[in-house]
């Protein structure tokens, strides 16, 4: 190699191998593996559901309906224009069928397993007015977070007096 072309290549080495490092730790993120592993699983998922609704769920609404299940070929013609509605009749049963197939089949139990799952949350503690600035602060508090004026024994704050005794 001639100097010259060193001397073109090598200024930027460094830069390109902060971009390619800058890259490789950008991929190698954990939401960016998350979300490639997530679009992946999603689309297999997606074949799975369309096949059954392809094979199982659309000749059903066919039978329902007294149609052979699929619409595809269906179409009317104005001022000898075709518009070829079915293929549109089709793709809407099937998003229709595919949204509640997901809703139905992971949504609910997802949902219903994390209330199962779920903690149950500490009731907030009970709040009243601050006497002297009319901020609401916890019933239990001697000194009002708001205003400093001390609050113990005050009528109407009967957890104060309780502490106090």
């Amino acid at each position: 190699m001639a100097a010259a072309e060193r001397a073109a290549v090598g200024p930027h080495r460094p830069l390109e191998r902060a971009v390619l490092k800058g890259f490789r730790s950008f991929l190698l993120r954990g939401n960016v593996v998350d979300l490639a592993v997530g679009i992946v699983i999603g689309a297999a998922f997606t074949a799975v559901v369309t096949g059954f609704v392809t094979a199982f769920l659309t000749p059903l609404v066919g039978v329902a309906s007294g149609a052979v299940g699929d619409f595809s070929k269906e179409s009317f013609t104005l001022v000898g224009t075709t518009f070829p509605y079915g293929a549109f009749l089709n793709a809407l049963i099937s998003f229709v069928l595919v949204a509640a197939v997901i809703y139905f089949v992971v949504v609910v139990p997802v949902t219903k397993l994390q209330a199962r799952l779920e903690k149950p949350r500490a009731a907030d503690p009970a709040k009243v007015d601050c006497p002297q600035c009319l901020s609401r602060i916890p019933a239990a508090a001697v000194r009002c977070s708001f205003c400093t004026s001390e609050v113990a024994g005050l009528p109407g704050l009967p957890a104060q007096t309780a502490q106090r005794g």
